[in-house]
């Protein structure tokens, strides 16, 4: 897309995050699926109805491509909720993304086609496909905010999760410091969005306030942490970061100055015994940001429309700081 993402007249930006939508094809075996990517499908629309986002983020899992015979072609069901209402968006990917035949690489290179994609092509030399950042412009057009997006990977060869690599943080790290550099020296305020959450969500799950579920039990995280959440730390731009994977997970917590946030998951919250179990109504999370300041709202839109502006406290499991 040609067109700069940019901050409206009331300085304001507000982005729709949509995560785990796991869409598929009239071939998969469940019976069910196809009338669920209807359902995800309705409840997006009216998101979008409600919200008017700028940008729509959709942070992995956009299919569920071991379930799918046309992997491509349910992707672009998945994001024709975007391009048909002619908003702005871009896509990190997950673990369920790629267990089929079509690379997260190839992908990447379909997002990229679509009119009103708004991500980048991958940096040479640097694991996962969809490592990018683009800027959101103020009304004298400069950069006024920084959206990063980051390949957290699958599976790791040790069992469990991928994490982001060390060649994706130093990516990072440079984008982060050139963009300081052309902002004076102060960093530019920032969100980073990638799929598997960090370990340090399970950090402020048990030892410092949260809101909202961590119904999934202990979060999904990397078998390695990586350093992602201390680089952050050292560049000190990225206000939030937004993940999925946990579907039945939705808290935010603030550690050490960046809020660690779940979307919501948009097809269903768990399954119990390979059987759908929702815990609470599928929905989106919406993040609004402000021209000129390092903070940002959030709230979860539900699938019925509700709007939770405020989600339940829950307090620290291990005697950690209130």
């Amino acid at each position: 897309m040609g067109t700069s993402l940019k901050f409206r007249e009331d300085g304001t930006f507000i982005i729709v995050q949509f995560t785990d939508v796991e869409f598929i094809d009239e071939y998969d075996f469940d019976p069910e699926s196809p009338k669920m990517d209807e359902e995800t499908r309705r409840m997006m629309e009216m998101v979008i109805r409600e919200e008017q986002p700028d940008l729509i983020v959709f942070t992995g899992d956009v299919i569920a491509s071991a379930r799918t015979k046309d992997p491509i072609g349910s992707f672009r069901r998945a994001v024709s909720v975007a391009e048909d209402n002619g908003v702005p968006w871009a896509a990190v990917f997950g673990n369920h993304d790629s267990e089929g035949e079509v690379p997260r690489s190839k992908l990447h290179e379909v997002q990229l086609e679509h009119a009103y994609c708004v991500a980048k092509a991958d940096p040479p030399g640097v694991s996962g496909s969809g490592n990018f950042v683009v800027t959101v412009m103020n009304e004298r057009n400069e950069a006024a905010a920084a959206l990063y997006f980051l390949d957290s990977g699958d599976y790791s060869p040790f069992g469990g999760y991928d994490w982001i690599h060390r060649d994706q943080i130093e990516w990072y790290a440079s984008e982060s410091g050139n963009l300081t550099r052309q902002n004076g020296g102060n960093p530019l305020p920032a969100l980073a969005f990638f799929h598997i959450p960090l370990p340090e969500y399970n950090e402020a799950w048990d030892r410092h306030v949260c809101y909202g579920h961590r119904l999934d039990g202990t979060c999904c995280t990397p078998t390695v942490n990586s350093g992602f959440f201390a680089a952050m730390l050292e560049m000190g731009d990225v206000m939030g970061t937004f993940v999925g994977h946990d579907h039945a997970n939705d808290f935010w917590s603030t550690l050490h100055g960046i809020r660690l946030c779940y979307g919501r998951a948009a097809k269903y919250v768990s399954y119990v015994d390979g059987k759908r179990s929702d815990y609470f109504p599928t929905g989106a999370r919406v993040i609004r940001l402000k021209a000129g300041e390092r903070e940002f709202d959030t709230w979860i839109r539900e699938n019925d429309g509700t709007v939770v502006y405020e989600q339940p406290e829950h307090l620290p499991e291990y005697g950690g700081k209130r």
